[in-house]
Formats: C-alpha cells, structure tokens, sequence
C-alpha cells in the first residue's frame, strides 16, 4: 500500500514539474499531453456500424457518393470505374438489392427526393452533358465567392450551407433570397470541409475532410446567428480512407460515409437509439 502512494505522489510531482516547465519554459510535452486527454474525454455521439453492409464485396469500384431515401429504407450508392455497375441499392439493414449501369457514366454526386407516391434519385454526372439552371457568386476568396463548391445542405430554419473547400470555410445564405449570412473557418485550418449534412434533430452540422480522413459534429447556430465553429465530437478514421461525400438517414440518424480511398461506404448510427427529425 506504502508503494502505490509512493507511485502516486511521484506522478504529481512529475505533473506539477511539467506544469512550472510549460509556464517558463514553452515545454510542448505538457501541449501534446493535454491533446491526448482532451481526445480521450471529447463527447462520443456516434458509433460504427461494423455489421453495414451485409455484402461488401458488390464495392468494385471508387465509391464517390451515397444517398438515403428514408421513406423506402434504401440506399443508393454511386461508385465510378471501368466495366463495373455505376449505381448499387442496398437496405438501410446493408443487404444488397440491385445495380445498374446505364444512363450514368460518372457519378460524382447523387440525392434521394422521393415522396409518399413515386421514388426520385438525382445523380450529377460529370461525365455527361448538362445545363446550368442557376448560379450564385464566382470564383474568388471573398464573401459569396466560391472556390470548389464540393457540398450544400439545408437547415430548418431556411439556411444554405455550402462546403467550399478550396477556401477552407462554410459559407452560409438565405434559401429564399441569396443573401450572404456569414461563414465559418476558424474550424478548418488545415483542410476545407467535402460533405456538410445536419443531423436529423438540427443540433449539428456533420463535416467531412477528405484528404484529413475525418468527421466533425459541430453545433449548430441558434436561428439569427451564424457565429464561430464549435466542433463537439470528431471521428478519426484510417489514413487514406479519404471520405468525400456523406448522407444522413432522416428518420434513424444513420450517418452513411462515402470513402473514396478505402473504395466502401461506411455507416455510423447514432449512440441515442432516436434523433428526431426537423420539423417532428
């Protein structure tokens, strides 16, 4: 018993020495220990779904984007190379119902708008011909100015989020009449964000960086306010998994990863069994 508070008292002593060198002398050791405990202790909102899908092998190609249709329990996943299906549908339980391979040549970008009474996908294609119908801003740095525009989502209180990536920042804009609200990039220094989706609840803004191989649930600002970048919780995956776009399941809270470097899609469900949808 005299040895373990031996132990004891030497452990504070060596925290207090590291303490009085970090105030004096800029020790980065104390810097990189309270990173280490401030990961540790970082709130966990979502979790893995190792069981999703059933059958990973129908992945034959690079898995570049992922859409949810909550109303059918499907999800559509658009994946690009040569001689493969393009489009595969699976349960949101991760058992594969079928594939195509025409009309698509390479899918980039793809969005589930189905209704009560007839189911709608929406693929961008960036191997075929097509027409822009409506543009904001231009390339540039400032305030409506976009550099690679890669993600937009919408809030309920009527808000576009964009992930411009090239400029390290959300840029955010009023649905109705195009107005510049405001951005955030005190929370992306080191990368711009590929995928912006809020969860079903509205209190974050899921974010994915690609070549950072990581997730980022911030919260969500308060209707009138667009403020700072608070991340709440990151999720830090494997080196070169690179996750490009990301859906969101609106009825479970099913957080569904498209991963361009690991050539799969992953699913993350939410550690509260029920996330209220907006608007319910």
């Amino acid at each position: 018993m005299a040895r373990f508070w031996v132990c004891v008292a030497g452990a504070g002593v060596f925290l207090a020495f590291l303490v009085l060198h970090s105030r004096f002398c800029g020790s980065p050791v104390l810097r990189n220990f309270t990173f280490a405990v401030s990961w540790r202790t970082e709130k966990s909102l979502y979790r893995l779904d190792v069981d999703w899908p059933k059958h990973p092998e129908y992945f034959t190609g690079t898995t570049f984007c992922v859409a949810v249709d909550s109303l059918n329990g499907l999800v559509y996943i658009g994946q690009r190379g040569d001689n493969i299906p393009k489009i595969l549908v699976f349960t949101e339980d991760g058992y594969f119902l079928r594939a195509w391979n025409y009309t698509v040549d390479t899918p980039h970008g793809i969005f589930a708008a189905s209704t009560l009474y007839e189911q709608s996908i929406w693929i961008t294609d960036v191997g075929s011909d097509f027409m822009i119908l409506w543009l904001h801003g231009e390339n540039g740095t400032g305030p409506a100015k976009f550099n690679i525009p890669h993600s937009v989502t919408l809030d309920s209180a009527g808000r576009v989020w964009v992930a411009d990536r090239g400029n390290k920042r959300i840029q955010v804009f009023d649905k109705d009449t195009g107005e510049w609200l405001g951005a955030w990039n005190n929370c992306f220094t080191e990368e711009g964000p590929s995928s912006v989706r809020f969860t079903p609840d509205g209190k974050y803004l899921i974010v994915a960086q690609l070549n950072l191989s990581r997730l980022s649930f911030v919260a969500a600002p308060p209707v009138g306010s667009i403020g700072e970048c608070s991340v709440i919780s990151t999720i830090q995956l494997a080196d070169q998994v690179l996750p490009h776009l990301l859906e969101v399941d609106r009825k479970t809270g099913a957080v569904y990863v498209a991963e361009i470097g690991a050539k799969q899609v992953q699913k993350y469900v939410p550690l509260n069994s029920y996330v209220p949808a907006f608007g319910s």
